[in-house]
């Protein structure tokens, strides 16, 4: 266990530092990074070569060469109000120059849209000259312009230069290989790049072929990004297919969405469903041809859960048949660990954990060694469930020459990661519970559905994700399905001892407008009233519809008040003690919680703030449910979800299996193996009581991050 399983950057000025550096980590792969070339030296090395291949840039002859087909996305304007007759809006303001340039080259009356927000309506009596679109408008009615634009500079080149401050180099254009002339170069350009690179073992494609959206202002800052987005994923020749294939035809507004870009957080329409399951078909079928292509020639083909991965959704059924030997992606806490984890169809995953080697980070008065030692105890929690194969980092290998504590740090990971990889490998950990979190994306979003990209949440969102990262370190067995699953399947919930819905209302994370389905409310109803356990987080099932606004406030106790029942009394105000909350010490941090929440009769509040209740349960039928505002991560609250959880599936004496006492450890059970693990999460001593599957426990203190590894009969 001294080598193996980690992969390190390397550069041309720093070959001798990374022999030194491979040596100490037990590295057995070495990768380039963008901006950086591998060494020959490096590449004779007993050890795996990784090249970065961009499919989609780093050619700017062919980008210059065929303007035609260098890749499009749909931009819509800020909104407008007409004070005349005659409104003009010019189309690029408040976009970077550098990024974008107005594709006026195509049919713009067919693909693009002027709509006017104020009556929700597409505009046909308008025209456009010298970079602005002049609309017969309407006074005081407000416009946007949804129109294609060419994405004259690669959003993550851009990324990478703002962020590193590079002054001396090449915008790279990024092309589209499912155009017709760029997808026959685009094979041979593959072919070339795998002749000229034999030391080469594994090819890290940076990625199939469409880059999440990511658009920047005139000064250079994010004015827009969604991981998930499919916004850059458009031309007209792309929508064309779709319409023959699909028979729809094709809409800005089913991209632009109101111009909310149908990010997570819309329920999203049919239209849009069916161009996002059109895509992934597409995508994954040149993306087989690639792959294909890279074994022809005896090599690995990786692919980065990142950058332009637009249609290679890895939880959808056609992402097994392309025949990718391994997936990387960036590791920022415990859901991105699982995100790539729990992949399937593919030999091997590799978590890229952070820090990033970039100047933002490794500079004089940067904290590298601390931000290192909060990315490895989140990740590790999801790690000792599922763990990733192999483990690496990115970024520019020579920047962590000046802090050698971080390079100690790293090293412990690395030989811990092989332990408990060596210790957990080729066997399920032990779950406790099968829970299904239901949302109005399912599979798709799985893991990631409230956060913005790499662990990053949006500021109004950390208590939702928080749920989430709590589960993809607990002994639960976590599957995402979606409305439509239910409506296809209406035994589907029966698979389940919990369902968790989790968000606010009218938002694609809870469901929206599929709450006013009769055969979604009767399911999820039948499923509590007959023996199942819900937990909702935040608004769940949260929809305006006859006369209730959480449409499951009978079964959970509690309901939203929206200003339509200010008349109703509310007298149901005593906080009880409780299971779920017999280990709360301090009061429990809810995040920003709920203010207009309030109990209906037969609920149990278990807290208050000032008025609103914030914790509630409820037994109903055989059925029982927990109301929960919000949950940010913390181990406190990662115990009081795991005794809720216990609690909504009848379950309190399973408190005692595979449990510690002390809410900083977790215990880990891999059966199979005849092993188990305890953990401390902090960086501080802990002592606990630890209780095996079998009722007995045993008293145990750990060293600051420490884990114990056990045999189920006798320690190791």
């Amino acid at each position: 266990m001294l080598r193996g399983r980690v992969t390190i950057p390397t550069d041309v000025d720093i070959i001798e530092e990374t022999k030194e550096i491979m040596e100490l980590w037990g590295a057995d792969a070495i990768r380039d990074c963008d901006g950086t070339d591998m060494p020959k030296e490096i590449e004779e090395l007993d050890a795996k070569i990784y090249a970065t291949y961009y499919t989609t840039r780093k050619d700017n002859e062919w980008a210059k060469a065929n303007p035609d087909e260098v890749q499009q996305m749909y931009i819509m304007t800020d909104f407008h109000m007409a004070t005349e007759d005659t409104l003009r809006i010019r189309l690029m303001e408040g976009l970077h120059p550098d990024l974008l340039k107005v594709n006026d080259y195509d049919d713009i009356k067919r693909w693009w849209e002027v709509m006017d927000r104020t009556i929700g309506e597409p505009v046909s009596d308008w025209s456009y000259e010298d970079g602005e679109v002049i609309i017969n408008a309407k006074k005081y009615h407000e416009y946007t312009v949804s129109f294609l634009a060419y994405i004259i500079w690669d959003p993550v080149h851009m990324y990478n230069a703002v962020t590193n401050g590079w002054t001396n180099f090449e915008k790279q254009i990024t092309f589209d290989v499912r155009q017709p002339k760029t997808k026959v170069y685009s094979m041979k350009r593959l072919r070339k790049f795998l002749e000229e690179h034999p030391k080469v073992d594994v090819i890290r494609f940076t990625t199939f072929f469409h880059q999440f959206t990511l658009i920047f202002d005139e000064l250079a800052r994010q004015k827009y990004v969604d991981w998930y987005g499919y916004t850059a994923s458009v031309s007209p020749y792309i929508l064309d297919q779709f319409e023959k294939e699909t028979g729809i035809k094709f809409r800005p507004e089913y991209i632009i969405d109101q111009g909310y870009m149908n990010n997570t957080y819309r329920v999203p329409c049919k239209e849009y469903f069916a161009f996002i399951d059109f895509q992934r078909r597409e995508v994954a079928k040149l993306a087989k041809e690639m792959v294909d292509i890279v074994h022809e020639y005896g090599k690995e083909a990786m692919m980065f859960l990142g950058d332009h991965w637009i249609g290679m959704e890895p939880y959808m059924d056609e992402f097994k048949n392309i025949g990718l030997d391994a997936v990387v992606g960036s590791v920022g806490n415990g859901q991105t660990l699982r995100l790539i984890s729990d992949i399937e169809g593919v030999k091997y995953t590799e978590g890229r954990l952070l820090p990033y080697f970039f100047p933002d980070t490794f500079h004089k008065g940067g904290d590298p060694l601390g931000e290192a030692k909060r990315n490895w105890i989140t990740a590790r929690r999801a790690i000792l469930r599922k763990p990733v194969d192999r483990i690496g980092y990115g970024g520019y290998l020579k920047l962590t020459l000046d802090f050698p504590e971080f390079i100690d740090y790293t090293k412990q990971v690395c030989d811990e990661f092989r332990e408990l990889y060596a210790n957990a490998q080729g066997c399920k950990a032990h779950c406790i519970k099968k829970i299904a979190v239901l949302s109005g994306w399912g599979r798709y979003k799985a893991w990631g559905n409230h956060m913005v990209h790499h662990a990053i949440y949006y500021k109004n969102n950390y208590s939702y994700a928080g749920v989430i990262e709590a589960l993809s370190g607990s002994p639960f067995d976590v599957d995402f399905i979606s409305f439509e699953d239910i409506l296809k399947d209406e035994d589907i919930l029966n698979r389940f001892d919990i369902v968790m819905n989790i968000g606010d209302e009218n938002t694609g994370q809870t469901g929206g407008k599929y709450w006013s389905d009769e055969r979604i409310l009767t399911a999820v109803r039948d499923f509590i009233y007959n023996g199942g356990g819900f937990i909702g987080v935040g608004e769940p099932s949260g929809y305006n519809y006859q006369g209730r606004t959480l449409q499951l406030a009978t079964q959970l106790g509690v309901e939203l008040e929206n200003g339509f029942t200010l008349a109703r009394g509310k007298y149901y105000k005593e906080v009880k003690s409780h299971f779920i909350t017999e280990e709360v010490c301090d009061e429990i941090y809810f995040g920003e919680g709920k203010d207009f929440i309030y109990a209906l009769e037969g609920a149990d509040i278990l807290a208050l703030r000032g008025d609103s209740v914030q914790l509630a349960c409820k037994e109903i039928g055989k059925g029982r449910t927990v109301y929960i505002s919000g949950l940010p991560y913390s181990l406190e609250n990662n115990r009081l979800l795991y005794r809720a959880i216990l609690w909504a599936t009848h379950d309190e004496e399973g408190i005692h299996r595979w449990f510690s006492t002390n809410l900083n450890v977790e215990v880990n059970a891999y059966v199979e193996n005849n092993k188990f693990c305890v953990v401390n999460n902090t960086y501080e001593s802990q002592s606990t009581n630890v209780y095996k599957g079998d009722g007995s426990s045993f008293e145990l203190k750990l060293e600051p991050n420490e884990i114990k590894w056990f045999e189920i009969e006798g320690k190791v």
